[in-house]
């Protein structure tokens, strides 16, 4: 994962619960030559699916586990490393009718657009069976104007913040996550000011307090039921102070030197974590197995977890099941499974991804959830209580993916071309006004 994020889940490897690592790998598979490639033969039934990033059915053994339980089915997964390459080419086979799986994912960034303008193209999955536990809001993003539910929630993003507690330490800031989280409680300002005091104190003038701008800039618009759009559709990103705001503070972050000035999944973000360029950063749940991975064994037990200033939902996805899918009572089924508690519990037990399910959300593999990686963090307790402080409602819109990229674009430009907030803000709009308007 709202997203809109490129790369949601690149290859996460690394368990951040109880249990220890996995050894995931992430392949690009090939696609089908038209149609939607699953149907019926010899007493079998394939069902293709299109995912993307580390969705975690496949890498987790989700897939192998419904076909052994039904030795009737076989499922092929194609899964793409990169969400925007992914929904590229998902946006062609809507267009041209062919090439599509039975079942394909789909981002949150992207939800509203494939709502509003492909809902013909997808089954209707309101009142199935089995799945009336999903948080009200989450399904709400997949709900369009007449009431037809396009897919069904897998994983969402809560937001904490992930620092390195030698890094803070050496800048004589607290370690303790509770006495931490105090430095920010209740004002991402305070989060801010925490990073000046980190930048006057550090003994290190190469470690920069947070990794960049616009992670903050995502954390602070997500707490909010309206980003850029209104319910109506409008876009309202040039006047809904949430935006303004986030984008002032960000902007004295990126130019108060408190960045390391790498954006989150660009180049240069992956060595900075395994080279401790920067104390923290933003991190949703599903972040946290990309940076054990991506910061290394000989970071293990530095790094930890904290409460954000204010709850926050960055990102997560659903699963779709295609009209013209010549096994689409399968295809519901094995959606419905994939997505039931007990599977979304298991996914976060394995690799962080966060369930959408109430009911998931009180089992004791999700509840009880500790991070060796980070320092035993509680990470179950600390992501279901920013979970609890999400909005009950999230207002997207067609181009929320695409709007969120040209802001962190934006901010890149005060960070590594000096540009001054007011320059950024005119390139930004720009860009806006072509891509969304």
């Amino acid at each position: 994962m709202g997203k809109a994020r490129k790369k949601l889940r690149t290859r996460a490897v690394a368990a951040v619960s109880v249990v220890s690592a996995l050894g995931l790998v992430v392949g690009c598979g090939g696609s089908d030559s038209g149609g939607t490639g699953g149907g019926k033969k010899d007493g079998k039934t394939t069902i293709t699916m299109g995912l993307f990033g580390v969705m975690g059915f496949k890498e987790t053994g989700l897939l192998d586990k419904y076909m052994k339980e039904h030795p009737d089915v076989v499922i092929k997964a194609d899964v793409a490393g990169d969400e925007q390459t992914y929904y590229t080419a998902l946006q062609t086979h809507l267009a041209a009718g062919s090439g599509l799986k039975d079942i394909q994912g789909i981002e949150i960034g992207r939800a509203k657009e494939l709502s509003d303008t492909q809902k013909d193209k997808f089954v209707d999955l309101a009142g199935a069976a089995g799945t009336d536990h999903f948080l009200p809001w989450k399904q709400s993003q997949v709900t369009t104007d007449d009431k037809k539910v396009i897919g069904l929630g897998t994983d969402i993003g809560p937001m904490a913040v992930c620092y390195r507690k030698d890094l803070f330490e050496q800048a004589g800031l607290p370690t303790d996550r509770e006495e931490v989280a105090k430095l920010w409680e209740g004002d991402w300002s305070k989060y801010v000011e925490a990073g000046k005091k980190f930048k006057k104190n550090s003994k290190d003038d190469k470690v920069a307090f947070m990794d960049s701008s616009s992670g903050l800039f995502n954390a602070m618009i997500y707490g909010n039921s309206q980003q850029f759009y209104d319910k109506q559709g409008k876009l309202i990103y040039e006047t809904n102070p949430v935006v303004k705001d986030a984008w002032k503070l960000a902007s004295e972050a990126a130019t108060s030197d408190l960045t390391a000035k790498l954006r989150q999944f660009q180049p240069g973000w992956d060595p900075g974590l395994a080279n401790s360029t920067f104390a923290s950063t933003v991190c949703p749940a599903w972040m946290l197995a990309h940076i054990s991975e991506k910061a290394g064994p000989k970071n293990k037990g530095k790094w930890d977890v904290a409460k954000a200033p204010k709850g926050a939902n960055w990102g997560g996805s659903f699963l779709g099941v295609m009209d013209k899918s010549p096994v689409k009572k399968e295809a519901q089924d094995l959606v419905a499974w994939l997505t039931a508690p007990e599977q979304q519990a298991y996914l976060f037990e394995k690799i962080g991804n966060f369930p959408s399910s109430q009911k998931a959300l009180e089992m004791p593999e999700v509840v009880d959830a500790k991070s060796d990686y980070f320092s035993g963090a509680p990470i179950g307790q600390i992501f279901g209580a920013a979970a609890k402080e999400i909005p009950d409602e999230q207002v997207l819109g067609r181009k929320d993916g695409t709007i969120k990229d040209i802001f962190s674009q934006g901010l890149t430009l005060i960070e590594a071309q000096n540009k001054s907030p007011n320059e950024a803000w005119k390139t930004t709009d720009k860009r806006i006004e072509k891509a969304a308007g």
